[in-house]
């Protein structure tokens, strides 16, 4: 199981946006860095010791911003639409089972791999190492995964008709276990990431969701001021 962060992107218009409603443009103090020469920083020190990532990112989030940001999360989704701005794009690798949970959420959008091209059209052998498992069930899975391979092969074989490979496919998606691993890039944003993440921070799938998933939102520039951040 693993999380890579492909793009975050929108900081700027997003904190422009946050100060529409007061016409407070004026007293916005972030800045970008288009260098990214830490000698050349538009912070002065005092602003650099309470920004202490600003190093990690090209945005840098001023002391006023911020704090209006996190009074507007503090008061809930419907003050701090702008974090719905900030758009975060990443390659997910995760089991079967964990897509059916997060498909709960109103990230918006995904491509994930077909199931048939990775499981049975596929030059490779099924092995064990594309499933997540229990130690104690390695033995299940490694029944499952010879039959799944058997399949593959009629599968590839020259042999093997059109209406039958049809059939093989269905054999082998109801066969397929949970814990199949499967790649999806998927595009959400800060204010979804914060609703999962305070969800399932203390998700009894310890592994899945707050070692790999909530683990990965920790990574992300400002998740601790924004997403994480609970006043």
């Amino acid at each position: 199981m693993k999380i890579k962060t492909l793009e975050v992107a929108g900081f700027a218009p997003a904190f422009k946006g946050m100060r529409n409603a007061l016409d407070s443009w004026h007293l916005s103090d972030s800045k970008v860095c288009k260098d990214m020469d830490c000698n050349k920083c538009p912070f002065d020190d005092e602003e650099l010791e309470k920004n202490s990532d600003c190093r990690k990112h090209d945005f840098i989030i001023g002391v006023k911003d911020l704090n209006l940001a996190q009074r507007l999360i503090k008061g809930g989704n419907e003050h701090a639409k702008f974090m719905r701005q900030i758009q975060v794009w990443a390659d997910m690798n995760m089991p079967r089972y964990f897509w059916s949970e997060f498909d709960t959420y109103k990230f918006n959008t995904k491509n994930s791999c077909s199931t048939m091209h990775r499981l049975l059209n596929n030059t490779k052998p099924i092995t064990l190492d594309l499933f997540t498992y229990c130690k104690e069930d390695v033995d299940l899975m490694n029944d499952a995964i010879n039959e799944l391979e058997t399949l593959r092969q009629i599968y590839k074989s020259d042999k093997t008709k059109q209406k039958d490979k049809s059939r093989l496919l269905l054999r082998a998606k109801r066969l397929l276990p949970e814990g199949f691993l499967q790649l999806r890039t998927v595009n959400t944003n800060y204010a979804e990431l914060r609703n999962i993440y305070l969800q399932r921070h203390n998700h009894r799938l310890k592994e899945e969701w707050q070692d790999v998933f909530c683990g990965w939102v920790e990574t992300l520039p400002y998740a601790k001021e924004l997403i994480i951040y609970e006043g």
